[in-house]
């Protein structure tokens, strides 16, 4: 079974840079002399779907699948906003759409392992978020990459970022924005070695989702987001804190249920699984659900997936005396 993807040959063509789609200069400073034309609210719109269906792809697809067109996609947005004529208000519309961009592809670059692009792409888009005065996408942005740096070794700066990111949205935020980022604030505690912040976090995020209904409207960024989504979070904080008996039920729960499609989210939940079985002292039923997510992860150009595949690989070594996990840690090998 071939379960960690094999490193990059001189023969294959570098991954790609976000600047290689910008200019050198300050990329969201407009040009004096534009020459682009005049665009309106509709081709704003045209964005729009596209960002969105930047997306919905992410669910299908895996970041080394996807970083190219995201970044060449984003290169496009920041140059029709530089050298294009527009109104204020179509200006600030087109910001939001930068914004929106620079965070999907932030988070493909961070899926493929190019962390340093996804930061800049964060960096970058919380510039255009601020531009536009949208405080709910300042939150999205600053609380995703508090998410990369509490997953990347920078546990505290994640802390302080996903406590920002928070406070920045500020308490008028749609109940679904508040509960994701209190989820990153629960995730960047938990990292961080802060057991009881952790959980107060994963309350106060359960507790702004009741509050959501149909008559609120949220951005299309959050479409995700949904109490399922939530309780993975809560499992996946009670696995890292060795807590298995209350990890595994949540998650069996969700994955009962959850959309077999979504190919990574499917293989990185199951990896959680894997794990709080292990920590339950079921390395049996731990080595059945590792080799159904390393199979699954088989060829996912995923970087998250690959570093939880290793994580899953090591918990087992724990259990090598058993013969179904000899077996799986035979075939990854």
């Amino acid at each position: 079974m071939e379960t960690l993807r094999k490193p990059r040959t001189s023969a294959e063509p570098p991954p790609p840079a976000l600047a290689d789609f910008l200019p050198g200069e300050n990329p969201l400073e407009p040009l004096r002399g534009r020459t682009g034309g005049r665009i309106g609210l509709t081709q704003v719109d045209d964005l729009r779907q596209r960002v969105h269906g930047l997306r919905l792809a992410d669910d299908y697809l895996a970041g080394g699948d996807l970083v190219r067109p995201a970044l060449r996609e984003f290169g496009e947005a920041v140059r029709m906003f530089r050298e294009c004529s527009h109104s204020e208000e179509t200006g600030r519309q087109l910001l939001v759409q930068i914004g929106e961009l620079a965070q999907i592809a932030g988070w493909i670059a961070g899926d493929a392992g190019q962390h340093a692009e996804a930061e800049r792409m964060y960096r970058l888009g919380l510039s255009a978020a601020a531009q536009a005065e949208d405080r709910t996408l300042i939150g999205h942005l600053a609380g995703s990459l508090a998410y990369q740096c509490s997953n990347t070794g920078r546990e505290v700066e994640g802390v302080t970022l996903a406590r920002a990111a928070l406070d920045e949205a500020g308490p008028d935020a749609p109940p679904k924005a508040r509960a994701l980022y209190l989820d990153r604030v629960a995730w960047a505690h938990t990292k961080a070695g802060n057991a009881q912040a952790a959980m107060r976090a994963l309350g106060e995020a359960g507790e702004a989702l009741a509050e959501d209904s149909r008559d609120i409207e949220s951005p299309d960024y959050l479409y995700w987001v949904n109490s399922g989504e939530l309780h993975v979070m809560e499992a996946r904080v009670f696995t890292e804190l060795r807590r298995p008996l209350r990890a595994v039920p949540i998650l069996r729960d969700v994955l009962g249920r959850y959309d077999a499609t979504h190919t990574r989210e499917l293989a990185l939940y199951l990896s959680w699984l894997a794990v709080a079985c292990a920590d339950a002292n079921e390395p049996e039923e731990a080595a059945a659900v590792a080799e159904r997510m390393l199979t699954l992860s088989a060829g996912i150009a995923s970087e998250r997936t690959t570093q939880r595949a290793r994580v899953v690989l090591a918990r087992l070594a724990e259990y090598t005396d058993v013969p179904e996990v000899r077996a799986v840690l035979d075939s990854a090998a």
